[in-house]
């Protein structure tokens, strides 16, 4: 059955983008909503009563119809919001003017922040998925060193690098343990080491443990220590503790700080 505004309820899979991707599914309250204040501006406050008493007409028949009871809930939002108009016409006469209608307003500036937070969380993810494709190119041309620079948020870019199984991710873990032993870069700052021990995976964080002992009993730690990242990988507990036994023998021999 149709409505008054020529609308029929009908059953509406998700809505898909072109390469099957869902989108955001529709809103048919909101659909509802935005219908009623576009059909009522200009009205006055009998006009809106009429309208309200359509609506609820034909509410009542396309109650007979299963396919109007699917309707996502778009009907009843009509109703509600034809109940609202006319109150707020019984206080103001009229005519309905949906710009001054506070409550649209309202509603409009939260549809603004929330796609303006979209907007952002969406660059934000761009620019992790930017780094973490910097990261793992400089990783598999061996270029991943001491003179790339770490930055706030590489933990997240390995993590999303791990989560694709990329093989260059073991390449941005040695990095990534390099930077935090050395408290270079982005580690230069003392809460970025520290919020390093919810971030980084254990073996990591032992690997940069047992790398900042070993430059401390004045080892030479200049190249790659591939053994360090196999210890840490193995057995980081074991890893950890070696780390904390060669600061205490460093310190006691009066090592370099």
């Amino acid at each position: 059955m149709t409505t008054s505004d020529r609308w029929r309820p009908r059953r509406v899979s998700e809505a898909r983008g072109r390469a099957g991707a869902p989108r955001t599914p529709i809103d048919y309250a909101k659909v509802g909503r935005s219908s009623v204040r576009r059909r009522a501006r200009g009205m006055t406050h009998s006009e809106a009563v009429a309208a309200l008493e359509e609506a609820e007409l034909h509410a009542h028949l396309d109650r007979r119809d299963e396919a109007a009871a699917d309707d996502g809930g778009r009907r009843a939002a009509e109703l509600a919001e034809w109940q609202r108009v006319v109150q707020l016409l019984a206080a103001t006469g009229g005519p309905y003017d949906p710009d001054a209608d506070a409550v649209v307003q309202e509603e409009l500036a939260a549809d603004r922040r929330r796609e303006e937070a979209e907007q952002q969380r969406r660059q934000e993810q761009q620019q992790l998925a930017d780094r973490a494709e910097e990261l793992a190119r400089l990783g598999g041309a061996g270029r991943l060193d001491r003179s790339v620079p770490s930055r706030a948020g590489d933990e997240a870019a390995r993590d999303l690098l791990d989560d694709r199984g990329d093989y260059r991710a073991a390449k941005v873990d040695a990095w990534l343990a390099r930077a935090l032993a050395d408290r270079s870069g982005y580690y230069a700052d003392p809460a970025a080491r520290a919020a390093a021990v919810g971030l980084l995976p254990v073996p990591v964080r032992a690997r940069a443990a047992l790398l900042a002992a070993l430059a401390r009993t004045g080892a030479p730690v200049d190249g790659d220590l591939e053994f360090v990242g196999r210890l840490a990988q193995a057995d980081p507990d074991a890893t950890t503790a070696l780390a904390a036994w060669l600061e205490n023998a460093a310190a006691v021999k009066g090592g370099t700080a």
